[in-house]
């Protein structure tokens, strides 16, 4: 039998219909992707309609959080702050004068325990502690044990110090080192040593711990490493006093590594 062809028509290739199979199966994806859309958005109404009693809780909660944490910082911490720096005043002048040499002993054991009625240290980190001014005590504390020779009490202070300064940061864990010597842990007082070196890149603490750690550390037997101390002391701080000194270990540590 003949098979009837209308006027103008033209059968579709083979790639025209993949394309319009491509295109139905897009549609078709897209449509999909939109009711799946659809029932999650219904989804998320449906729960927040059945849920928003909790939900303006849990919201009103974390405000009341945030706010009372502003509210604690503003009108509690400050005036902490504020009376505890003041608390510290008498103890930072012992301290300061005991640093200065007039008759440094009895200076620091006031800077720690207090006098005329007025704070020391000590009595700062008890009674104020957590604040800045209590922070800060424990480095005090600490400078001031150490230099009444007192090295476990010097660590223990140091170690709860914590600081972003450039020079006190440092200053801290160097003398944290610095106990170590005196209590004849050549170890520890290395790594503390490379620490406090390490924290700031200046030519104040940098060169003294660069220092130290390579005349420790030459002192125990570790000569390579002591050169590579040294070494950088002269390439990165060439004008420091501490580079001029370094010459003779340099020469030390060569000669032991020979």
């Amino acid at each position: 039998m003949a098979t009837y062809k209308k006027r103008g028509y033209k059968p579709k290739t083979v790639k025209e219909k993949e394309t319009e199979i491509e295109v139905e199966e897009q549609h078709s994806t897209t449509a999909e992707v939109f009711n799946t859309l659809d029932e999650t958005a219904s989804k998320t109404e449906d729960f927040v309609a059945a849920n928003q009693k909790y939900i303006f809780i849990i919201i009103g909660v974390v405000a009341a959080l945030v706010l009372g944490y502003l509210g604690y910082k503003e009108f509690v911490g400050k005036p902490a702050q504020t009376q505890a720096s003041n608390d510290m005043f008498q103890a930072k002048k012992h301290f300061n004068e005991a640093v200065n040499g007039v008759s440094s002993d009895s200076l620091y054991n006031l800077a720690l325990n207090g006098s005329g009625g007025k704070f020391g240290m000590l009595d700062i980190i008890k009674e104020h502690s957590g604040t800045q001014a209590a922070n800060l005590a424990n480095y005090y504390a600490g400078m001031s044990y150490l230099n009444l020779k007192k090295y476990k009490e010097a660590i223990s202070h140091l170690d709860d110090f914590s600081s972003e300064d450039q020079i006190l940061a440092p200053m801290a864990k160097g003398a944290i080192g610095d106990a170590f010597v005196q209590l004849e842990q050549k170890e520890d007082a290395l790594k503390y040593y490379i620490e406090a070196a390490n924290m700031r890149a200046n030519e104040y603490s940098a060169c003294t711990f660069l220092f130290k750690a390579g005349v420790i550390a030459l002192n125990m037997g570790k000569s390579k490493e002591a050169l590579g101390y040294f070494n950088k002391i002269k390439s990165a701080y060439p004008k420091s006093t501490e580079a001029k000194n370094a010459e003779v270990f340099i020469g030390k540590a060569k000669a032991m590594l020979n």
